[in-house]
């Protein structure tokens, strides 16, 4: 299949897209050939197709320009090939209230489009997604582990999100490809440390393992060459070093590639968020939003052991 046969296919499939609606494609100049792919796709459907390219907003969870964040709102069906994430934007979210179906693609590149996690059963996937997502809603502790490590945080009080990679409802958004389940951990909550062994956001697969250490809910160390690297992404201020997101990879098909939008989505990983989390249920404004991936960790909710060796552990 071509590029634009695939995006076509993913926009019936995934975004339920309907000949007569409007899609908008929001791209960047470095993801502009899935761009125009989609765009194409959207024009083969039928729909009243609108591409808009800018440039990169140069971080993960900053906001794109006002112009392009207007024209979401007012689209049936927004899709958004882009180098740094939008999902966790204020754009996003006004979009998603306004009724806009969203599937953000943050680093999504062309093998992605013909293997790994596009290639699921979305509807298999779905429902791991959504079980997670109630078990983290119902749980009011977290605690995620490994070999002479530990962090453990509060969930009381927030609702877990299913990222199903089908949004095909009003309102309804996530990344495509997806496959996870994820919550605001309560701030100020977070205590310990984690080593990190499969991606980071913005950084790639990783070599080695990175020690992070967590207190008072937030990141304050960091080891190594690529630790700083991280600090440096993050910035100086207080709200960008929030813990912001505990999420469960559901996709079986995912793989590590270096792209966190695929490598958090690998079937019983774990992955921790930094910065923002207004978009879902947190309390905190930051502009950035880092991911970082871990591959086989332990985690327990209410010290019931839900991820393990690299499996869910679903009833």
């Amino acid at each position: 299949m071509s590029l634009m046969e695939v995006g076509a296919r993913l926009l019936r499939t995934c975004m339920g897209l309907k000949e007569g609606e409007s899609l908008l494609v929001v791209t960047d100049v470095p993801s502009r050939e899935i761009g125009e792919a989609l765009f194409d796709g959207g024009m083969g459907v039928g729909a009243r197709a609108l591409l808009l390219v800018m440039a990169p907003t140069g971080r993960h969870g900053a906001e794109p320009p006002a112009p392009v964040a207007e024209a979401m709102k007012s689209a049936d069906v927004v899709v958004c090939p882009t180098q740094f994430s939008l999902t966790h934007t204020q754009a996003r979210l006004a979009a998603s209230r306004a009724g806009a179906r969203i599937a953000t693609m943050p680093g999504i590149t062309r093998e992605m489009f013909f293997t790994g996690a596009v290639s699921a059963d979305y509807e298999v996937v779905a429902e791991r997604s959504r079980q997670v997502a109630e078990l983290l809603t119902a749980a009011r502790t977290a605690r995620l582990a490994g070999p002479g490590w530990e962090v453990r945080m509060s969930l009381e009080g927030r609702k877990g999100v299913a990222s199903t990679g089908l949004y095909r409802g009003k309102g309804e958004s996530g990344n495509l490809p997806s496959g996870e389940a994820y919550i605001a951990p309560l701030e100020g909550t977070a205590e310990g440390e984690v080593m990190v062994d499969g991606s980071i956001a913005g950084i790639g697969k990783l070599e080695e393992p990175v020690r992070l250490v967590i207190q008072g809910g937030r990141l304050v160390t960091a080891d190594g060459p690529v630790g700083s690297r991280l600090l440096e992404l993050l910035g100086d201020a207080p709200e960008t070093r929030n813990v912001a997101e505990l999420g469960v990879g559901t996709n079986d098909k995912a793989r590590v590639s270096g792209v966190v939008l695929e490598d958090e989505k690998i079937y019983g990983t774990v992955h921790l968020a930094f910065g923002d989390n207004s978009t879902f249920g947190g309390d905190t404004r930051a502009g950035v939003h880092i991911d970082v991936v871990i591959l086989g960790p332990d985690l327990y909710l209410d010290d019931r052991l839900v991820v393990s060796g690299g499996r869910l552990l679903l009833p």
